[in-house]
């Protein structure tokens, strides 16, 4: 069944029956009704790329990752996912493209090939190419954090400043002195990660803030570096009582690192930190964290990117989220000697 047959039935033009299913001009309401009177009849369903030509749209959203050859942390996992859903209730799929290194090449062909009619940005650095060069080429497009100078674009995050501040703040009233961030890789840290860069700043100021002593280390996104990380903080600061971290995928390491040490958690030992719901309630015990919204961060960026598309001359507009600290059994008072 074609657009011919349902005019023909109809009584009316084909380029009427596109207008009616394009929505590119208006068509009356009784000749609407009439149309779609016919297409239920018929039970129609448009071919997707006719549908796309139509509207001058490909309905589909580019999703950036990290690398292929990086491990998705259960955050980046759960976004994804979230993602794809979000853009499917829109009747939207999603491509996927992986940037950094020789990946930029993907990135590139995301944005020149117009494969895509909006983009969302994952892993966002305080200066960003990739966000420059999508403004350039005029594509609309959303980060998942922000830049160093958010205000002329689309954005939502998460506010890893203040969590990580609250967590730090919640250590010092269970009386722990001594305190270490487990933060993400050296060589995200040095690229300018955003969440890095601010956990660092939140922690060791409100560290100073609250009297306390603070340290800080880098650990790669893998459980292997998470248990040579724990086993360094024991060597270098034996008198460390308590950990806050942004880095979920070497916590199961860290969590090896502690049963070595014959630590219990939390009566030797606190844990706490702004990680995804889920590895917080897997870890032993659960983690007491700020707990990451994922899904609701998928869908409001699924949103706010459809509302950029559909209208290029929007005020951009952004969201930063502060979930609470979700208390369960990873904390407690500091043990005294």
């Amino acid at each position: 069944m074609n657009i011919g047959e349902i005019a023909k039935r109809a009584g009316v033009s084909r380029s009427t029956v596109s207008y009616a299913l394009s929505g590119k001009r208006p068509v009356s309401t009784a000749t609407a009704q009439r149309i779609n009177d016919v297409i239920d009849e018929l039970g129609y369903r448009p071919n997707a790329s006719a549908r796309a030509l139509a509207e001058g749209r490909t309905r589909t959203l580019g999703l950036v990752i990290p690398p292929a050859s990086a491990r998705l942390t259960d955050v980046q996992l759960a976004f994804v996912a979230s993602v794809v859903e979000a853009a499917a209730v829109h009747d939207h799929d999603v491509l996927l493209s992986p940037s950094g290194g020789d990946h930029d090449r993907s990135f590139e062909r995301i944005v020149t090939g117009r494969r895509v009619d909006g983009v969302i940005l994952m892993e966002i650095l305080l200066q960003d190419p990739r966000v420059d060069r999508l403004t350039s080429a005029d594509l609309p497009f959303v980060t998942i954090g922000h830049v160093e100078d958010p205000a002329a674009s689309w954005w939502v995050d998460v506010d890893y400043a203040g969590l990580i501040s609250r967590c730090v703040r919640h250590l010092a009233d269970l009386g722990h002195q001594d305190v270490v961030l487990i933060n993400r890789s050296d060589e995200l840290v040095a690229a300018g990660y955003g969440p890095a860069l601010r956990a660092t700043t939140a922690f060791t100021t409100t560290a100073e803030e609250c009297g306390i002593n603070a340290h800080t280390v880098c650990c790669a996104d893998e459980p292997a570096a998470g248990q040579a990380c724990f086993e360094e903080i024991r060597t270098r600061w034996p008198d460390v009582t308590a950990a806050v971290t942004i880095n979920e995928a070497a916590l199961p390491g860290v969590q090896r690192a502690l049963h070595r040490a014959g630590l219990d958690v939390p009566r030797d030992f606190s844990l706490t930190g702004v990680i995804a719901d889920r590895l917080a309630e897997d870890f032993h015990p659960p983690l007491t964290a700020g707990d990451v919204p994922a899904v609701e961060m998928a869908r409001m960026a699924v949103d706010l990117l459809l509302g950029q598309i559909g209208d290029e001359s929007a005020t951009p507009r952004h969201s930063m989220l502060a979930p609470p600290i979700t208390l369960r059994s990873s904390t407690g008072a500091r043990r005294r000697a």
